[in-house]
């Protein structure tokens, strides 16, 4: 499984290009912005885009999901209790002063549990609301795609519409740090970490 990470959008998002070296088909992680930067590396790697992931409906994280949808016929894919976030778009990106994303249409909705295939990569959808109501988590091979929930040193906000501390916590506690310590953990901002990492060193748990 390979990884690509590019930095997009006004606010920072981590969007991952997960793909699979020997079909060359390819998941995208929360496009965010900055459209030509994700078409670019798409190109450059030669892949077949099949899929479209959300981990939630936070607006900065999928300001590029229409144009990447439109341009590589992909299916978009996230949680539906996060669409209420994704219909409030407009208004959450005037409140920083940013232009609305485009607007789009989901093609499936992810569950816990649910199966995740992207060429010979095989996963499953982990559900960590807290963040938001229907914030995801994508586990693939030995690494995890966590969106806002945790990050390196730190926890996501659950002070947004839809955000609950206490979910958080124990999403983070009882779906996360189960993992093996050795698992990867891709952030939707900042640096990856580990969960073995984060278990240990984490103020918010330690």
């Amino acid at each position: 499984m390979n990884i690509r990470t590019i930095i997009v959008g006004p606010l920072g998002v981590n969007c991952y290009i997960v793909f699979c070296p020997i079909t060359r088909n390819a998941a995208v992680i929360d496009p965010g912005g900055d459209a030509e930067l994700i078409f670019n590396e798409i190109s450059k790697q030669n892949l077949i885009v099949k899929i479209i992931l959300l981990t939630h409906g936070h607006f900065d994280h999928f300001g590029a999901a229409a144009a990447v949808k439109q341009s590589t016929g992909a299916s978009l894919l996230m949680n539906d209790r996060d669409e209420i976030l994704v219909s409030a778009a407009a208004e959450s990106a005037v409140f920083f002063g940013l232009p609305a994303p485009e607007s789009f249409e989901v093609d499936g909705v992810l569950r816990d549990g649910d199966q995740i295939e992207v060429g010979e990569i095989r996963g499953h959808v982990i559900a960590t609301p807290g963040h938001s109501p229907g914030s995801l988590s994508f586990l693939l091979q030995e690494s995890v795609f966590v969106g806002d929930t945790l990050f390196l040193n730190s926890i996501g906000r659950a002070d947004l519409p839809g955000g609950n501390e206490r979910q958080l916590m124990q999403s983070i506690r009882s779906r996360l740090f189960t993992l093996p310590d050795e698992t990867a953990v891709y952030c939707g901002h900042g640096p990856a970490t580990t969960i073995g990492r984060e278990k240990r060193y984490n103020p918010f748990f330690v």
